[in-house]
């Protein structure tokens, strides 16, 4: 996901060469939490479970081969269930704390252990714009109004 305009600055110079390093090099073009592949489409349940092509079996969200024997995409009898989803890695800061790009601090994640990750720190951000929405119209125009 590209970086807004605004939040630039907390990031370094080198940000392009670092994220590029640990996405591809150090975790290889696969999620280091799911292991999906970057840039590939994959076949998805909704539930977190996938298709892995390479080995041909399905997948859970952390990645493990799922123990049960699910039929392969081509053979599901309710082709709606299926989902398709193109993987994108993004280097993500385990402490959200933009300043520290330590190496252990540092994880490629696909978008949705991204989102997983990330779920505390956005309700908690969700709540206080809700927060700061209701002070504003408190004070400009009168009580909030339900």
């Amino acid at each position: 996901m590209p970086i807004r305009p605004e939040h630039r600055h907390f990031y370094p110079i080198d940000w392009p060469e670092l994220s590029h390093e640990i996405r591809f090099i150090r975790a290889k073009g696969r999620c280091e939490r799911c292991d999906r592949p970057h840039g590939k489409t994959v076949l998805h349940l909704g539930d977190g479970r996938w298709f892995d092509e390479d080995r041909g079996r399905w997948r859970d969200g952390r990645g493990r081969l799922v123990r049960q024997r699910l039929p392969a995409p081509l053979q599901f009898a309710d082709a709606n269930l299926l989902g398709q989803t193109t993987v994108r890695l993004a280097c993500a800061h385990l402490d959200q704390d933009t300043a520290n790009n330590k190496d252990g601090n540092l994880a490629a994640l696909c978008q949705r252990c991204h989102l997983d990750h990330d779920r505390p720190w956005n309700i908690q951000k969700r709540r206080i714009t809700v927060l700061l929405r209701r002070a504003l119209g408190d004070l400009f125009t009168g009580p909030y109004v339900r």
